[in-house]
C-alpha cells in the first residue's frame, strides 16, 4: 500500500509540473516553462487546438468583412536557439571594437588627428536626441534601501532633450537600521571598449563643466568620479552644486572643475585633492534636499569647454597639517 501511495504521489507531481499554468520555477523563465510545456503537450491536444483554429478561421470567412492575416503560431514550432552562433557574432564584434581602437590609436585620439584635438576648445560629450543617448545613462533612488522616492528618465519633447522627473520623499524605510532617506540620482555609464574594458574620459585640455538645462529650481548636486581600480576608492568622488531657477527658460551652466571638492562615503575631507581630468569614469546628478514632492531636470547636452578668464588651479586651501603628503 505505501508503494502505491507513493505512485499516486508522483503521478500527481508530474501532472502538475506539466501543467502549462502552474506556478513557474524562479530560476526558469516564463520562455522557458512555454518552452516544455509545448513540447510535452500530447498530440491529441495539439490537434485538437489545430481543428479549433480551423472552424474560426471558416468562421472569419464565413462573415462579409475584409480578409484577416492570422498569425497562428503551431504549437509543435520551437524557436531555434543556437548558442554556438551567438558566441561567435558577440566574438565577432568585440575584435571590430578592438581593430577600431587600434586604428584610431594611431591616427589620434578619438580617431581624430592630433592637432584638430589640441585646437578644440570646447566638446559635446553627452547629447540627448534619441533612445541610444538615454542608455549611456542609469537613474536610481532610495527604493534600492527600501525608501519610497521614485524616478524615471525619458525624452523630451521633439526628442531634442532628456527629461529627468519623479517624486522625492524623504520618509525613512521600515527597515529598524535606516534613519534617513531620500535620494534620485542619474549618473553616466561607464565608457566600456573591446571585451568590456573599461575607458575614462581626458578632459585635460579643458577647464569648465559646460551644461543646458532646465529645471524647477531645486538644487542639484554634480558628482564626478574618477576612473581607478582600487575597491577602497569607489565611494570617493568629487562634487559640486547646480542651481536651477525654474520657469520656462533654458539655462547655461558653467562649473570650473577647480570648484569640485573631495568626498568620500558623502562626507567632505578635510583633505582636499585635485581632480585628475584625464581620467574621468562617470559624471551624475543628484537630488536630495529633503523637499517632498515631484520635480523634474531637463537636459539638453552636457559638455566641457576652456575657459580663458578662468586661471584658478585648485579653490581649496591646503596645509601640511591637513594634507602633509602635498608638503614632502
Amino acid at each position: 500500500m505505501a508503494l502505491v501511495h507513493k505512485l499516486q504521489n508522483g503521478t500527481y507531481t508530474l501532472r502538475k509540473y506539466l501543467n502549462p499554468s502552474a506556478a513557474l520555477h524562479p530560476f526558469l523563465g516564463t520562455y522557458f516553462a512555454k518552452y516544455c510545456s509545448n513540447s510535452l503537450q500530447k498530440p491529441m491536444a495539439a490537434s485538437g487546438r489545430a481543428s479549433q483554429q480551423r472552424k474560426t478561421e471558416e468562421r472569419l470567412q464565413g462573415h462579409h468583412q475584409k480578409e484577416v492575416a492570422l498569425d497562428i503560431t503551431s504549437p509543435e514550432e520551437k524557436p531555434e536557439m543556437n548558442f554556438d552562433k551567438a558566441i561567435k557574432d558577440e566574438l565577432k564584434d568585440h575584435f571590430r571594437h578592438l581593430k577600431d581602437e587600434i586604428v584610431n590609436h594611431w591616427v589620434g585620439p578619438e580617431g581624430r588627428p592630433l592637432h584638430e584635438v589640441l585646437l578644440e576648445q570646447a566638446k559635446v560629450v553627452w547629447k540627448f536626441r534619441g533612445k541610444e543617448d538615454l542608455d549611456k545613462w542609469i537613474v536610481t533612488s532610495d527604493k534600492m534601501i527600501g525608501g519610497r522616492s521614485e524616478v524615471f528618465l525619458k525624452m523630451g519633447k521633439n526628442n531634442q532633450s532628456a527629461l529627468l522627473y519623479g517624486t522625492l520623499s524623504s520618509e525613512p524605510p521600515q527597515d529598524g537600521e535606516s534613519s534617513q532617506s531620500g535620494y534620485c540620482a542619474m549618473i553616466s555609464r561607464i565608457p566600456r571598449g573591446a571585451f568590456e574594458k573599461k575607458k575614462s574620459h581626458d578632459w585635460s585640455q579643458f577647464n569648465t563643466l559646460y551644461l543646458r538645462v532646465r529645471g524647477d529650481g531645486r538644487p542639484w548636486m554634480v558628482n564626478i568620479k574618477e576612473d581607478t581600480d582600487f575597491i577602497q576608492r569607489k565611494n570617493q568622488m568629487y562634487s559640486y552644486f547646480m542651481f536651477t531657477r525654474g520657469g520656462p527658460y533654458w539655462q547655461e551652466v558653467k562649473i570650473p572643475f577647480s570648484k569640485f571638492f573631495f568626498s568620500n562615503q558623502g562626507r567632505i575631507r578635510d583633505a582636499q585633492y585635485q581632480l585628475l581630468l584625464d581620467k574621468i569614469s562617470t559624471i551624475g546628478f543628484t537630488l536630495a534636499d529633503k523637499v517632498d514632492g515631484p520635480f523634474f531636470l531637463e537636459i539638453d547636452f552636457i559638455g566641457v569647454f576652456t575657459d580663458p578668464a578662468h586661471t584658478e588651479e585648485f579653490a581649496y586651501e591646503n596645509s601640511p597639517d591637513l594634507n602633509p603628503r602635498l608638503f614632502k
